[in-house]
């Protein structure tokens, strides 16, 4: 049929996994709030990150978690952690001493967001060929 194309199972296995999330039942629209807050936190790049740096390093000094994220200011560090806090993804702890010490971890939420956003990282990786060639093929349409 015109306009019709022809799907590789990959593609047929994308479009079903898709479908199966777009779930004929009415979605809460506390979930939609929710889903669209995270999605805006999360895609902030600072938070991508920080969630990096911390599942790999596990409990990570605040001094010592601005060093390991490139370019972060330590008010940009401070009002990120704040709201990854609130969002209930790492946890804070401080301990009484002199010079205060400061430490983050991921929680268990913030474990299992990572872990869904892993599959990003894997789609990037398993795709980035293809995304440089479709980057490079609509700069030349559009030089000329």
């Amino acid at each position: 049929m015109a306009g019709e194309r022809s799907l590789d199972v990959e593609q047929l296995e994308a479009i079903q996994a898709y479908e199966a999330c777009d779930a004929a039942t009415p979605i809460d629209p506390r979930v939609n709030a929710l889903v669209t807050e995270l999605i805006g936190r999360v895609a902030d790049k600072w938070t991508m990150l920080i969630l990096e740096v911390l599942i790999e390093k596990g409990t990570v000094r605040f001094t010592r978690l601005s060093e390991m994220v490139p370019g972060i200011s330590y008010k940009m560090l401070t009002q990120t952690l704040r709201q990854m806090e609130r969002q209930g993804l790492v946890a804070r702890t401080v301990y009484p001493v002199v010079p205060p010490k400061v430490e983050y971890k991921l929680t268990q939420l913030g474990l299992t967001l990572s872990a869904a956003f892993c599959s990003v990282w894997m789609w990037a990786e398993k795709n980035l060929e293809a995304v440089e060639t479709a980057r490079k093929q609509f700069d030349e349409r559009v030089k000329a």
